[in-house]
């Protein structure tokens, strides 16, 4: 079942007994993890730089979809900006679900890969009531024309503080991030009429509150508060690494 949306990919329920696996870790593998996997070893088409394994932790060059572990090998398992590649997500979820007891995942949400689409994403994905659901971008007849990236990946979460103060009060507005035990509900291809308006048409008003569940204004205030500091920590800190 899933048990959260964690803020980040750092905020995971992982113990420091836990053995931890991670599915396609490419350029910028999680710290925690002890084996990382991925299926291009040297095609750099699906991620931003070469390959890269950080100490104490083993590299195999493996298909996600084919995973050559025994049932619950890992305590855990993390998956960072795969899913929205693969082939075929139901086996490649099933695998991760079979060798590991506990998981996360993160894939770009509805809105972030409007804002920021890429070619080689196959689908296109949605949140909903507890629910992922899947749709193949290409049957949308997604139009990726007009590339945001630079502005809302590079430019904006460098220079604007307004930015930065939404991305923490709204984690998932960007991206989606799952934390689960034993598995997460889904669905590949939904046909019901009501999910499939999420993806095409026009946005609707009465979306809000799904995409930005309300706030009282008192704690709007208080997770506004907790971004600032937030900030000037991560500022504060990177001037001192910079010396």
């Amino acid at each position: 079942m899933k048990i959260r949306n964690p803020k980040s990919r750092f905020d995971l329920s992982v113990k420091k007994s836990d053995r931890v696996l991670e599915v396609g870790g490419g350029h910028n593998p999680h710290p925690r993890s002890n084996i990382v996997v991925d299926k291009y070893a040297d095609d750099n088409s699906h991620r931003s730089g070469d390959i890269k394994v950080l100490k104490n932790q083993q590299f195999m060059n493996v298909d996600g979809e084919d995973l050559p572990f025994k049932d619950k090998e890992f305590d855990y398992v993390i998956c960072n900006h795969v899913l929205e590649h693969v082939p075929n997500p139901t086996r490649f979820l099933s695998e991760q679900f079979r060798v590991a007891k506990r998981g996360y995942i993160e894939f770009p949400s509805l809105l972030g890969e409007y804002l920021s689409p890429k070619e080689s994403h196959k689908w296109i994905m949605h949140e909903h009531q507890n629910v992922l659901y899947l749709v193949d971008k290409e049957k949308l007849n997604f139009n990726v024309s007009y590339d945001l990236v630079e502005l809302v990946q590079e430019y904006l979460p460098k220079h604007s503080i307004g930015w930065k103060i939404v991305e923490r009060t709204h984690p998932n507005i960007m991206t989606t991030r799952i934390e689960w035990e034993g598995d997460f509900s889904y669905v590949v291809e939904p046909t019901d009429p009501e999910i499939l308006k999420y993806f095409k048409g026009i946005w609707r008003e009465s979306w809000a509150d799904s995409f930005f569940p309300q706030k009282s204004m008192g704690q709007e205030f208080k997770d506004s508060m907790s971004a600032l500091w937030d900030i000037s920590r991560s500022v504060w800190r990177s001037k001192i690494l910079k010396k």
